[in-house]
């Protein structure tokens, strides 16, 4: 199934160190329990409106008002690992099948994901604004002009991270799923502090995203961990930035040796691509291009296997074959 098996695994990680019961550092109105009590009402009638006006736009394949929203939270504990860029290409990846997905950048502060689908200028409200009342939330969110059933929501850059709670970031997932969103990614911030707690309270499967390096490796098995402790065991795993050239003279670890030392079920294998730092310059995610690269087919892969739709890995270590060159292999009897 999509995003389907549950693992098993013995952590160090003990559940009372990031449970329900921690106290986290509570400011502003948002963040109190009678102001949530009370946003809810507010929230309410123009949540019903907003769910109105995604249903009557024009529907695409495969996009059933009745299917439950999946929520999924992108995380990885070390920073710059390519949770944002993978955030942008999956979501972009998922649309274009035809599902109605949105966005959630959670890195209160250091928002990055409106850069990189070209949408910086067209921020007028954000979620901050939601929580306050200030504005509603068809307001602060942002739809893709390439595809329309692309929406993101931005996060304050002007906020500190303890202005949201645990309760204001699942109030912000239920009116999503409210809408009739039927995928909700979450960018989640680097590290493992009051951020990341709070941007997997809403979260119901996570995404790991990964180097084959031993620093980010560490800081995923330590994330893995504490996803369990909060009750996240539908993982799954990104390796990213993996070169083949490195991994033949055994100077990078091959991605098989990350999944086993994780013990995490593998999504995709995403390989070294400078285009990716043109696109994010260009504010264009990287599976819009018209002549994919090896990095932009392995999102593409990686989307439809989140979906529920059987993919194969793609090789990293040969280029892409042609019709013509593998009709040629099968004939010849070299191909398998």
């Amino acid at each position: 199934g999509p995003l389907g098996a549950t693992r098993v695994l013995s952590r160090c990680s003990s559940p009372a160190s990031f449970g329900g019961s921690m106290r986290l550092p509570r400011a502003g109105k948002a963040s109190s329990q009678g102001s949530v009590g009370a946003l809810k009402g507010r929230v309410g009638a123009s949540s019903r409106r907003a769910r109105t006006l995604w249903v009557a736009a024009e529907a695409e394949p495969g996009s059933g008002t009745g299917d439950e929203a999946r929520v999924i939270v992108i995380t990885s504990g070390k920073g710059g690992v390519g949770k944002t860029t993978t955030s942008a290409n999956l979501g972009m990846s998922i649309a274009r099948l035809g599902y109605r997905v949105v966005l959630v950048d959670a890195d209160i502060g250091l928002r990055n994901l409106d850069l990189l689908l070209g949408l910086e200028n067209r921020v007028m409200y954000t979620a901050m604004e939601v929580l306050e009342g200030e504005c509603r939330m068809e307001q602060a969110l942002i739809r893709d002009k390439r595809w329309r059933s692309l929406a993101l929501l931005p996060i304050s850059k002007n906020r500190q991270k303890y202005n949201v709670t645990k309760d204001s970031m699942q109030l912000l997932i239920d009116i999503l799923k409210d809408m009739n969103f039927q995928y909700i990614f979450i960018d989640c911030p680097a590290g493992i502090d009051v951020g990341f707690i709070n941007a997997i309270a809403g979260a119901t499967e996570s995404i790991i995203i990964t180097t084959p390096e031993i620093t980010a490796i560490r800081d995923a098995d330590r994330v893995a961990g504490l996803l369990e402790a909060n009750g996240i065991y539908d993982v799954k795993l990104i390796v990213n930035r993996v070169r083949a050239d490195m991994i033949k003279k055994n100077d990078m670890m091959s991605v098989k040796d990350v999944q086993e030392m994780l013990g995490v079920p593998l999504l995709g294998a995403i390989p070294e691509d400078t285009e990716v730092i043109v696109s994010t310059n260009r504010g264009e995610p990287l599976v819009l291009k018209k002549k994919l690269t090896l990095a932009g087919i392995a999102y593409e892969n990686a989307a439809r296997r989140v979906v529920g739709k059987q993919d194969f890995l793609i090789d990293l270590e040969q280029p892409r074959k042609g019709m013509i060159q593998r009709a040629r292999e099968f004939f010849a009897g070299d191909e398998y």
